[in-house]
């Protein structure tokens, strides 16, 4: 019994999976958080328009199947166009775009099982007529579970970049994040420390969820601190607004933040 036990679990082990490219698009990065609410989206929707703006060709893909915020972010409130076959992003702000959010009513909810999640990853990767584009960003879903598990063994992603905010019961989760990427061959391109820190009235800094938690993290596991960004009221308000502060307000001092990330990742694959 013991070596049936010891086959099994080698043949796991020896276990492959054909990882496709998603077609149209020459590199994919994904966007992950292993906690909710660290603003994992709203640095999605930022880093895809900055990249746009530093001369990229970008699609955004919202994979978060549970939570889609894409709509939302971008005001986005119609309905993408369908052939039959495909599907077509829908354009706004120059970056080509896709949600689960597109098909569905606002307050429905998707009571769905895994399967039924693995198979819309799959509509949105290879029926979705993306076009000549260098970057697709994946907003995925908190957590590491069914959507993480199909996009790392059947999607050829090129990088992942992981969001929390430096409070310790965020980075548990980080860990796991990190491991599991690690285990599943993803190259973690680096950590961003978001809400790191807000300015107060008096000019003075202050850290409500800890100091330095994410930089520790990322020196625990030898990955890269990609940047931190602090707390922007201007930042929520132009979200809800559907015009991210990237778009709204190139100039302002977290716009400029994303914009040298995007410099960076570009620099790191174009």
């Amino acid at each position: 019994m013991e070596d049936k036990k010891a086959g099994l679990s080698e043949a796991r082990k020896g276990k492959t999976f054909q990882k496709n490219p998603i077609k149209g698009t020459k590199f994919t990065i994904a966007i992950s958080s292993a906690k909710g609410g660290v603003g994992k989206s709203t640095f999605a929707t930022n880093l895809a328009l900055a990249l746009k703006k530093v001369g990229c060709k970008v699609g955004l893909l919202d994979a978060d199947i549970y939570g889609p915020s894409l709509p939302k972010l971008f005001s986005i409130n119609k309905k993408p166009e369908s052939d039959g076959k495909t599907l077509t992003p829908i354009n706004k702000y120059e970056i080509q775009c896709m949600s689960i959010g597109f098909l569905t009513d606002e307050q429905t909810p998707m009571i769905w099982r895994g399967p039924m999640v693995t198979s819309a990853i799959k509509t949105f990767t290879q029926k979705v007529s993306w076009k000549d584009l260098d970057f697709i960003i994946v907003d995925m879903p908190p957590g590491t579970g069914d959507t993480q598990l199909t996009f790392s063994q059947e999607i050829n992603m090129d990088g992942v970049v992981i969001v929390s905010t430096p409070q310790e019961l965020a980075l548990q989760d980080v860990k796991r994040g990190i491991k599991m990427f690690d285990k599943l061959g993803v190259k973690i391109i680096g950590l961003i420390d978001n809400m790191s820190h807000f300015i107060g009235d008096d000019g003075k800094k202050y850290q409500i969820f800890g100091e330095g938690g994410v930089k520790r993290t990322a020196e625990e596991f030898k990955k890269e601190l990609l940047g931190e960004i602090p707390i922007d009221p201007q930042v929520g308000k132009q979200g809800d607004l559907g015009m991210p502060i990237v778009e709204s307000d190139p100039d302002h001092k977290i716009s400029k933040i994303y914009l040298d990330l995007a410099r960076k990742i570009k620099s790191l694959y174009l």
